[in-house]
């Protein structure tokens, strides 16, 4: 049996900062997320994890450490796990557990986690729907958010909850072509990823 490769740290990282920009900001997909990329307090943690209780650990560690952060250097962490959770039911399958531990470290209140995953996909929709291409990202992520952040960007966005509504329109306006054109999309294709 072949061992499989994996990207380095700089690609998944290089992707990953390429979707928020592209696709997250150049998109409008999240318009609360521009102002923390301009800033540069967003965190990209890549986890070396192979099964999810590492990968249990890497989150309760990103967790703290995002808790402990002075807002104004770090708002938020991706936490990226390209080795783990690459099926997207498994994903969807431990963001239960990603809630415990955000529970059990007391934290519930304080910080939420956002799912993004290269074949999310939401329950009404079609495998190929997409509707799903606003939570697809380069690699699995658990997106790890400051709860009093997103209040400041609420109140200073007063239609969020339109936002999902936008977001469709707009992935459905961009296409399945438009989608492959984008930067990230490409490259991850010329890696072979």
């Amino acid at each position: 049996m072949d061992t499989p490769t994996f990207p380095t740290d700089d690609i998944v990282i290089d992707l990953t900062r390429a979707w928020v920009s592209e696709a997250v900001i150049g998109l409008n997909l999240c318009p609360f997320a521009k102002s923390v990329y301009v800033k540069d307090q967003i965190r990209y943690a890549v986890s070396h994890a192979d099964n999810e209780a590492d990968l249990a650990q890497d989150l309760l560690d990103e967790l703290h450490r995002l808790h402990a952060a002075d807002p104004q250097q770090l708002d938020t962490t991706l936490l990226i796990h390209p080795r783990v959770l690459r099926d997207f039911l498994d994903y969807n399958n431990f963001l239960d557990i990603a809630d415990r531990i955000l529970q059990d470290a007391g934290l519930d209140g304080e910080i939420q986690i956002a799912s993004f995953h290269p074949d999310y996909q939401f329950a009404d929709a079609g495998t190929d729907d997409i509707d799903n291409y606003t939570n697809r990202s380069p690699f699995p992520v658990l997106h790890l958010l400051r709860e009093s952040s997103i209040d400041r960007a609420v109140q200073a966005y007063p239609e969020a909850s339109a936002i999902f509504e936008r977001n469709i329109t707009t992935m459905r306006a961009l296409g399945l072509n438009g989608w492959n054109a984008l930067s990230f999309v490409v490259s991850k294709k010329q890696h072979h990823l």
